[in-house]
């Protein structure tokens, strides 16, 4: 019995191994492994101070002097640390706060909540699941469908514009910008 196990968990194996090596997809979808957060000396050399400071110390940019609040093409923002998907143009809203403003992830997996008392009273940060960036905090006073607006940093991000979704290995995402 122990041997008929062996053998079809062999032969089962082979031909995954086989059909991974042999397949035509060349498509350059990155797996969630492919999203690792570097080490500290080379986040250092990697971002800037503010990238640094937002994305490790929970530090806030200023509201309406970041890079993403009034960005208006299409395409997906991307943690800065680890390049995991985080929000779609298509879920982005005018909220008025000065920074960029989701009212739902685009990979939900890939954002994390925890309650913080840095202010005293509770909050809801938002943190990258892979990196455990600290993106920004997230608020019940969003538009529909969800209610939620999360309020992100633009230093925490890295955008990537639909023209250039497959290269960057995001192909999966261009179907969002499909007319």
């Amino acid at each position: 019995m122990k041997k008929t196990i062996l053998i079809v968990i062999g032969i089962t194996t082979i031909f995954t191994l086989s059909s991974a090596v042999f397949s035509n997809d060349n498509t350059q979808t990155k797996a969630s492994s492919d999203y690792m957060k570097p080490s500290d000396s080379e986040l250092k050399q990697k971002l800037t101070p503010l990238q640094y400071s937002v994305t490790q110390h929970e530090d806030t940019e200023q509201p309406f002097k970041n890079e993403y609040w009034d960005e208006k093409r299409d395409g997906i923002y991307v943690d800065v640390v680890s390049g995991e998907p985080l929000f779609s143009s298509t879920h982005k809203f005018k909220s008025g706060t000065g920074w960029p403003s989701f009212y739902k992830p685009l990979e939900s997996s890939n954002v994390a909540e925890k309650t913080d008392y840095i202010l005293i009273f509770p909050r809801t940060e938002v943190r990258s699941t892979n990196a455990d960036s600290h993106l920004g905090h997230v608020f019940s006073d969003g538009p529909d469908p969800t209610g939620l607006r999360y309020c992100i940093n633009s230093a925490s991000l890295r955008f990537v514009p639909k023209e250039k979704l497959e290269n960057e290995g995001y192909d999966k995402y261009s179907a969002l910008f499909e007319d």
